[in-house]
């Protein structure tokens, strides 16, 4: 679930293991770069954060977010057990 928080859209994703999170972010990224729309994001072992905002209508969310909140969460829906 995807939360408000600072301006940002925020969500916390766990996978089974460290290649499956991997997995999450090499596909995510294709769609972000397609987007043109870049996260904030870390990641530690099998856990993937995310952090969106929109960087030039000055760091707070917009629909651009939530569009790529929404296609984050389809992927996601792939490499979760």
């Amino acid at each position: 679930m995807w939360t408000e928080i600072d301006n940002k859209l925020h969500r916390k994703f766990t996978f089974t293991n460290f290649i499956i999170a991997m997995e999450f972010m090499q596909e995510s990224a294709l769609v972000m770069e397609k987007m043109n729309h870049h996260a904030e994001w870390k990641n530690i072992y099998n856990k993937v954060e995310i952090w969106l905002s929109t960087h030039d209508a000055g760091d707070v969310v917009t629909e651009k977010d939530h569009t790529l909140s929404k296609e984050l969460d389809k992927i996601a829906i792939k490499f979760i057990a």
